[in-house]
């Protein structure tokens, strides 16, 4: 399939787009070639679609269920006894609703964490988007739990070859109070052995830091180098409560950190110490959690959230500029995840979206990231293009009203 994007903003420039399969082939004005699929660009700009490194897709299914409570209410007696009522049908919907909202709001990629594994793989290939997905680790340190966990996995990783490549298995085990350590060294070895990626929640609150030291004598990151978890495979989600120490560990083994502000404003449960991060060069990117805590997957919305975040609990107003939030929702994401793509250039993948500047939101456009990451929210993006196909056009998905019909019928007997 070949596409054809005439005149339309990128690079500063009205130009066309001429994609050929997969691959952004040529960029250029007044491109001839001939195309399968012809896309007037006219007012409209293209940028590289977004990659949502942390979340938990199938649980747009509690979208606005439970919220304003301290996290262990929160967890204890609302989002899990919900969450145990759930069967495989309802995670393959929540999770084509969850696939229905990032193409509407530009994300072409995200790293999942949730139950029901396969069901989520089939949802997420029919949906036409790119995922890492990870088998759950969760074993509540239980001996039988984890042994069934791991052969599942492996099973996991076994099946991936009936899915599409746009799709990743990563090893994700819950967290350090959730999961024993000798799962945890399983974890480890089994995703160098694969060459997969390590997802991980980590010092999400203050609360998991003191248990980690009454438990171990160390604080979470000190635990983990200890045990050999850490390396650049590893994705740390949340990584709030660090120290000094932390830091240079986290530095000196190339470890990665989903960043997720708004989850975390919500919840109350810390802030990033971006300057510090930053300052030592620690490969940081975005993500929006589940849409329990946050409540939408939105990663335009979470841009600006994480940019003014990091200003006020700094004091200063340069830190954390436009450009630099948007490489992290876009470039950052691609390259952890080893994705030719997270920019518009020749020879890339053609992963990405084209943008309404006549939405009020982008009037002016005295600077198009700025206006994108200050001003806008997902409803400039008019179409997604994954993988060299259009996934949505004049902001139409196929199927979305099925989706949502579906999605509030299984509701109706789950609560």
């Amino acid at each position: 399939m070949s596409i054809l994007i005439k005149n339309v903003l990128h690079a500063e420039q009205q130009t066309d787009i001429y994609i050929e399969k997969n691959l952004i082939k040529k960029i250029s004005p007044n491109i001839t070639n001939k195309a399968d699929h012809i896309i007037d660009g006219t007012g409209k700009a293209a940028i590289p679609g977004f990659y949502n490194t942390h979340t938990h897709a199938a649980m747009t299914l509690t979208r606005g269920f439970s919220d304003d409570l301290v996290v262990q209410e929160w967890l204890e007696k609302k989002i899990w006894p919900f969450e145990a009522k759930l069967s495989a049908e309802d995670i393959y919907w929540g999770t084509k609703l969850a696939c229905l909202e990032m193409i509407k709001t530009g994300t072409l990629f995200f790293s999942d964490m949730y139950w029901f594994f396969n069901t989520t793989a089939q949802a997420v290939d029919e949906m036409g988007l790119r995922a890492a997905i990870s088998g759950v680790l969760l074993d509540l340190f239980d001996e039988a739990k984890m042994k069934e966990q791991i052969k599942q996995n492996e099973q996991f990783y076994s099946q991936m070859e009936k899915f599409s490549d746009r799709l990743q298995y990563v090893v994700g085990p819950h967290s350090i109070y959730t999961v024993s350590e000798k799962s945890l060294k399983w974890a480890k070895d089994f995703a160098k052995e694969t060459g997969c990626k390590l997802h991980i929640h980590l010092s999400e609150t203050e609360k998991e830091v003191k248990d980690c030291l009454e438990k171990h004598g160390k604080r979470p990151v000190e635990y983990l180098e200890e045990i050999g978890f850490l390396g650049p495979n590893v994705i740390l989600a949340h990584a709030l409560w660090l120290d000094k120490n932390e830091i240079d560990i986290i530095q000196s083994n190339q470890v990665n950190i989903a960043h997720l502000p708004i989850s975390n404003m919500k919840l109350s449960s810390g802030v990033l110490q971006y300057n510090l991060l930053k300052k030592s060069n620690i490969t940081l990117t975005l993500g929006t959690d589940g849409c329990a805590s946050n409540n939408n997957l939105d990663m335009i919305e979470e841009m600006k959230v994480a940019s003014i975040l990091a200003k006020l609990t700094t004091g200063d107003p340069t830190i954390f500029p436009a450009e630099e939030v948007f490489e992290m929702a876009t470039k950052n994401g691609a390259e952890l995840f080893g994705i030719n793509s997270g920019i518009i250039k020749e020879g890339k993948v053609a992963d990405l979206i084209l943008i309404n500047l006549d939405h009020h939101s982008m009037v002016p456009l005295h600077n198009l990231i700025s206006n994108l990451v200050y001003s806008a929210n997902g409803n400039i993006v008019d179409t997604t293009i994954c993988d060299g196909k259009i996934l949505m056009k004049n902001g139409i998905v196929e199927d979305e009203d099925l989706i949502k019909s579906e999605v509030r019928r299984l509701l109706k007997n789950i609560n």
